[in-house]
């Protein structure tokens, strides 16, 4: 328990059986609940994970591939199950480094916030470890997401280490969360829309010397671009029909999905 809250740590992965165990030992003692998602991962990912034997450990997998969001989404609703009033995600790889935790479940413990995502940029480490190429589509990504969003003031869409409070999360229809790598985009109008406040913190940027990305750019570029219109075109049509009076309705309407 972390400051009255009941705290879960979902930890979605997919074939990380070199870093999972560490990942899992690296949780501070405070936090109630870890679920690891293991997304059909073709390695030992859910063997390894299953020996950590850590209290509170749930390790759930999915049958077939769906995506690092649908996985966060699986987390999710396994937190809301046990009763966690707040969930923060960090990556199966080792990048999120456990002392930042505090800083992401401040907000939400002192009601100030409904959900905070971490901010590399905001650590001046950033401009020293982050890959160049990362550095730039991180900012380029950031920049079109504060419009898509709407949420001015926040940065480094991204970065995936985040926390969320239990009813933020029953604001969200988890079924519809973007499954794949536009996730942490998408998430952020479907907050806007439902009228949650979101915040940003500090958090150390993390890359080992061995680190390499699992994302292909031709793999994550339509997506992340499709998620960004088709958010920026329901947050709008989304406000001009709340001008009118209309009911809350789906982006899902508005664009067929497709890739991913």
């Amino acid at each position: 328990m972390y400051r009255g809250l009941e705290v879960a740590v979902v930890i979605p992965a997919f074939n990380e059986e070199r870093h999972i165990a560490r990942t899992v030992r690296s949780v501070p003692g405070f936090v109630d609940q870890v679920i690891v998602v293991d997304d059909a991962s073709s390695d030992a990912t859910h063997r390894v994970a299953l020996r950590s034997h850590r209290r509170g450990l749930a390790v759930l997998r999915h049958e077939r591939n769906r995506g690092v969001g649908a996985a966060i989404a699986t987390g999710y609703r396994a937190a809301l199950a046990a009763g966690s009033d707040a969930a923060v995600v960090m990556a199966g790889d080792g990048q999120m480094d456990p002392v930042d935790m505090p800083a992401l479940l401040d907000p939400i413990a002192e009601a100030r916030a409904d959900y905070v995502k971490g901010n590399r940029f905001r650590h001046r480490a950033v401009w020293r470890v982050m890959p160049l190429l990362r550095l730039i589509g991180n900012i380029v990504l950031s920049l079109l997401t504060k419009l898509s969003s709407g949420y001015l003031r926040l940065f480094d869409s991204q970065c995936g280490y985040t926390a969320i409070s239990a009813p933020a999360l029953l604001r969200l229809d988890l079924g519809r969360l973007f499954p794949r790598y536009g996730y942490p985009n998408d998430i952020l109008a479907r907050l806007r829309v439902a009228g949650c406040r979101a915040l940003d913190a500090p958090v150390q940027p993390v890359y080992g010397r061995t680190w390499r990305s699992g994302i292909r750019p031709w793999n994550a570029i339509y997506p992340i671009a499709y998620v960004l219109v088709r958010s920026f075109l329901w947050r709008i049509g989304w406000t001009l029909r709340g001008f009118c009076g209309h009911a809350y309705r789906s982006p899902d309407n508005l664009l067929s999905p497709r890739g991913g």
